[in-house]
């Protein structure tokens, strides 16, 4: 099918709202390019569990698109049409199934050694889009907190070594009840301006105790059902034999939560679960590896203005297999505190820097605390940066100083 020959009957298997949307648009969808409709569609698929940023986002992209004249769409897609797939494309059903047809269109971009002329071409759209788009006010400075080292006992790690040129390195923080005190200031932010998923909670363990009012949850041990499960799948279609890696993949992006047996009643949520889990490297197995993919989507996705993250210890290196399968064993058991810090440092410093990328970057405020210790780095517009802090200060202080 070429995108001239859309018709509304073509949208009735998709949810609700995205239907009404595509066929809101239908006469724009009629004149894109075929190696530029399918990505767009995979947004419109998945409309009725975007969050609010998402949609806001994508509302904003039609509205773009709907102002040009026939001229100037022209214009905008020139870059894109002028990539011409092999007619066999046409017979693949973009509408239904536009995720399978771009990894299609990946493999045929590489293969012909065009890939770096489309990147080039998503890369001009998107700043047009960007540049068109207004920024819309955040109702209060955006906070990201990140916390690191839960069960270390001794570490030589030179912590914080990316952040501290970009802010306070405080080296006398007061650890106690530190969690109680960031989710107290995390909850009075919900509370204050409550947000449809604009407060997270990232856990890599345990949820922490208390009440998260207003504030959505997501922790690697609640997941714990839905991880075995995915990988009980996983491993059934690796041994049932002729699966390569992009049968394998394509199966987990088309996975419903239903499917891993997901109790999460909000559908938004429990796909962003299911995506966090299917998407993510090592997700599945390694909680340092949730909680940084967990953040690093959190952000990209939700765009929210509150985001608490703590890492907790992952299990140590085995082979393959044994993850897979699950295996029961006394390595399975076996943590390995030190490597996570590592590990938590370097997601540390990628979730400043997602966070970031997202609009108010230059009054947004992060913070980083090597839990239980007395080590902190605080960054943002009233934190002077590369510098240090000897005075005694617990984390509820800091926030406050950087509020």
């Amino acid at each position: 099918m070429m995108p001239s020959e859309l018709k509304p009957d073509h949208f009735k298997g998709y949810p609700p709202q995205g239907r009404d949307l595509a066929i809101r648009h239908l006469a724009l969808l009629r004149l894109l390019p075929l190696a530029f409709l399918p990505i767009l569609l995979r947004e419109v698929i998945d409309y009725d569990w975007k969050f609010p940023a998402e949609r806001t986002d994508l509302d904003n992209q039609f509205a773009y698109l709907n102002s040009l004249n026939s001229d100037q769409l022209n214009a905008a897609m020139t870059s894109f049409a002028r990539f011409a797939p092999p007619r066999q494309f046409e017979k693949s059903d973009m509408v239904n199934q536009p995720g399978e047809f771009e990894q299609r269109l990946t493999a045929w971009l590489w293969s012909t050694r065009q890939m770096d002329a489309f990147q080039t071409a998503a890369q001009d759209y998107a700043e047009k889009l960007r540049t068109a788009s207004l920024e819309v006010p955040l109702p209060l400075r955006r906070l990201s907190i990140v916390v690191v080292g839960q069960g270390v006992e001794q570490s030589s790690y030179p912590l914080f070594r990316k952040l501290k040129p970009l802010g306070v390195h405080f080296t006398k923080v007061v650890p106690e009840n530190g969690m109680s005190l960031l989710r107290q200031g995390v909850t009075a932010r919900a509370q204050s301006h409550p947000l449809s998923f604009g407060h997270w909670y990232i856990d890599g363990g345990p949820r922490f105790e208390g009440a998260w009012d207003a504030v959505t949850c997501i922790s690697y041990a609640e997941l714990e059902p839905m991880r075995s499960a995915l990988l009980h799948r996983m491993r059934a279609s690796i041994q049932s034999g002729g699966m390569g890696p992009e049968t394998l993949r394509t199966m987990l992006l088309e996975m419903q939560p239903h499917e891993l047996g997901a109790t999460e009643p909000d559908p938004i949520l429990s796909r962003f679960q299911v995506r966090v889990l299917t998407e993510g490297s090592g997700t599945q197995i390694y909680s340092t590896s949730f909680a940084q993919w967990a953040a690093r989507e959190a952000l990209r996705r939700a765009q929210p203005v509150t985001l608490l993250v703590r890492f907790a210890p992952r299990q140590r290196e085995r082979s393959m297999d044994e993850l897979l399968s699950n295996t029961k064993s006394g390595a399975e058991t076996e943590v390995d505190p030190e490597g996570s810090l590592i590990d938590a440092d370097i997601g540390g410093y990628y979730t400043w820097m997602n966070q970031q990328r997202l609009s108010g970057a230059d009054e947004s405020a992060f913070l980083i605390w090597f839990e239980d210790r007395n080590e902190a780095v605080a960054i943002g517009p009233s934190m002077p940066r590369g510098t240090s802090s000897s005075s005694s200060m617990n984390l509820g202080q800091i926030l406050a100083l950087m509020s």
